[in-house]
């Protein structure tokens, strides 16, 4: 607001006492002076640190990122028949918030909107939605729309500690544990953290990390150790669904260590331990993936704990990047405990290969492949799925995927792209114990065709193509 602009506030103000008594020149301005000065101070925002010109601290920065999806969905199931969704159409909205009062201190945020077109709400028991939370009059009820918190940390920074020169930081909060890395070449974002290899999944935590190149001469070199916890125990005299309790809280703890990151080289070794964690019981299957209506009664049972490693590299020139990785994760099932179909502790393996390059059919367009494999015991912990058909990062078997994303224009962007999931044994989207991550060889069970029932409930092939539209500012 200009002082023109308060001056004609002032004078408006000010007009209709002069009717009662003609004040003087000198105490007319006096009174706009005075009313000038307190329209100023109210225009003032409340930032606890005055924002200096040039500089990015004081500013509170909002930005957001709009995407619209369409999927194909279509899967082959191992009694023959098939199973189809052939427009899923889905929203995903992200507003960001962060503000840095100094150097040592940053504050960000994230709220999280996802929503399947024409989706309710609210479900009742029963899969039945009542009429006040139907899609078209949800947002005008007093109804939870479901916009979630998928961010909310602080981070300290400093260059020095106990007077060495080594950079570190330390957070808290609800952190940034999905669209991980390289993942984020896909997705066509800044990456979070985590290697995505082994790790999408939210988490309340925090970490503490290094920086090792100045004292060690290595160039990039870091380490960075995180704790997290991906579920609470609560008591089951306290809980809403006592059968959801199983009596541990799920933690996470893990080292994250890059050895050299420079001339456009990345290295990266992360190892996780992650422990309580859970299967459901009473479900209806025995360990042989059989189906009895009669012993369905779910509930969660704490089955053990799981060890997570990958290492990743990844070379960017100037047009193209290309990176691998590889994966292993051993499970540790807790006494008289079976996870994986196995009472005994069990190793599996995965690889990841891919490259990204300019595309040359037409301007400001990248393209990628991406190939990934599974042993039959291999387990990742990528609940925040990577497609909308499951994880690939899970598959036990082979995952092929291509796309190409094109800048439209300044923060428009589209995709199109194409996944592949080629299963070899079941369990690749289950839980940890043996009702429902137990590996079965999938094609024994395509030819033993007396197991109907469990071979209508096993996936062959999972194939998802998906065509998005996306506004980020």
């Amino acid at each position: 607001m200009n002082k023109i602009t308060l001056s004609m506030v002032a004078l408006m103000a000010v007009s209709t006492a002069t009717y009662a008594a003609e004040p003087t020149n000198q105490e007319l301005l006096n009174r706009i002076e005075t009313l000038e000065s307190q329209a100023k101070s109210t225009t003032q925002l409340p930032y606890a640190t005055k924002a200096e010109a040039g500089s990015e601290y004081g500013k509170l920065i909002i930005g957001g990122d709009y995407r619209f999806s369409v999927d194909s969905l279509d899967y082959d199931v191992a009694d023959g028949s098939t199973a189809k969704n052939d427009g899923l159409l889905t929203n995903r909205l992200w507003l960001n918030f962060s503000y840095k009062p100094n150097k040592h201190i940053d504050f960000n945020t994230k709220l999280s909107f996802n929503k399947v077109f024409g989706q309710p709400v609210i479900m009742a028991p029963g899969g039945k939605a009542p009429f006040d939370s139907f899609d078209w009059v949800a947002s005008t009820t007093n109804t939870d729309d479901q916009l979630r918190v998928k961010n909310a940390y602080i981070n300290y920074r400093d260059d020095t500690i106990f007077g060495a020169s080594i950079p570190w930081d330390f957070g808290v909060g609800r952190r940034s544990t999905s669209y991980n890395k390289l993942n984020s070449l896909r997705d066509d974002m800044a990456p979070n953290s985590p290697l995505g290899h082994i790790v999408s999944a939210e988490f309340d935590g925090g970490h503490l990390g290094f920086g090792l190149a100045d004292a060690t001469g290595v160039d990039g070199m870091s380490i960075k150790l995180a704790a997290g916890r991906g579920a609470s125990y609560i008591m089951p005299s306290l809980s809403a669904t006592p059968d959801a309790d199983w009596g541990s809280d799920i933690n996470m703890l893990a080292v994250n260590f890059v050895p050299y990151a420079a001339n456009g080289i990345h290295t990266e070794l992360q190892a996780m331990q992650i422990s309580n964690l859970i299967d459901v019981t009473n479900a209806g299957y025995n360990q042989q993936g059989a189906f009895n209506p009669a012993n369905f009664n779910p509930a969660f049972d704490n089955v053990g704990d799981m060890f997570l490693g990958s290492f990743m590299t990844s070379y960017k020139m100037k047009d193209a990047t290309l990176f691998a990785s590889v994966a292993m994760s051993k499970s540790d099932p807790k006494n008289g405990k079976t996870m994986f179909g196995s009472t005994e502790s069990e190793t599996g393996t995965s690889y990841w290969l891919g490259a990204q390059w300019k595309c040359l059919l037409t301007d400001n367009a990248k393209a990628g492949v991406e190939f990934n494999h599974g042993s039959k015991y291999w387990r990742s912990f990528t609940y925040a799925e990577d497609t909308v058909a499951g994880s690939k990062m899970a598959t036990r078997g082979d995952a092929y995927e291509a796309y190409l994303t094109k800048n439209i224009t300044k923060g428009l962007s589209v995709q199109a792209r194409y996944t592949l999931m080629d299963y070899d044994y079941t369990g690749s989207n289950g839980f940890f114990g043996a009702q429902t991550g137990t590996p079965m060889k999938v094609d024994d069970v395509k030819n033993n065709m007396s197991q109907t029932d469990i071979a209508k409930s096993v996936v062959d092939k999972a194939q998802d193509v998906r065509v998005y539209l996306r506004y980020n500012f």
